[in-house]
């Protein structure tokens, strides 16, 4: 039971009514975010532009998504972004891997392993090892890598926000959200 009571979508008004209005599930996490009526719109603009118009490829971001809520024990956002994860183009053992934190897995690209070795730093350790960085360079662009922490430091938010306020697991909705905020 989630130590905040839920804000019903149907007792909103204005921009978060309208907000609600557009989703096509009213997931648990905006229900909650709602409490913070001033942060709810431009939280809901930042995560749409991290799934939708970065740079970072799909299954990059996705990655580094469950990585934040594998290292911050996001179990809510682990349920939701697991078939968005696969429903973009990560497979399963990809999946694997990061649940078990093995960013040596055969199942990841080099690619892949420097980007979730720079993201474990940035989550673990906010400063990067400059050869970590480096190798971080060698794969991505300088948007690319900002972004990546962008995305981080955002499912690392959310994580906080439904671990602290115990928030409801809904079933996953997978690719029914993900393909609503590309509108």
């Amino acid at each position: 039971m989630a130590r905040l009571p839920l804000i019903d979508p149907e007792t909103t008004s204005g921009d978060i009514r309208a907000s609600f209005d557009r989703m096509p599930v009213k997931l648990n996490i905006f229900r909650m975010m709602a409490h913070a009526e001033a942060n709810m719109i431009p939280a809901m603009r930042l995560g749409n532009s991290i799934l939708h118009k970065q740079k970072l490829s799909a299954v990059n971001r996705e990655l580094l998504i469950l990585q934040a809520a594998q290292l911050e024990g996001g179990a809510y956002e682990w349920r939701q972004h697991v078939p968005i994860a696969l429903g973009v183009g990560c497979t399963q053992a990809q999946v694997d891997a990061v649940e078990r934190s093995d960013y040596d897995a055969a199942a990841l690209n080099e690619a892949e392993r420097v980007l979730l070795k720079f993201g474990r730093e940035v989550v673990e350790n906010v400063r990067v090892p400059e050869a970590t960085f480096a190798a971080a360079r060698a794969h991505f662009s300088d948007q690319e890598i900002v972004e990546a922490i962008v995305a981080l430091g955002f499912y690392m938010m959310m994580a906080r926000l439904t671990e602290a306020t115990e928030t409801d697991l809904d079933p996953a909705a997978g690719m029914k959200v993900y393909d609503g905020g590309k509108k």
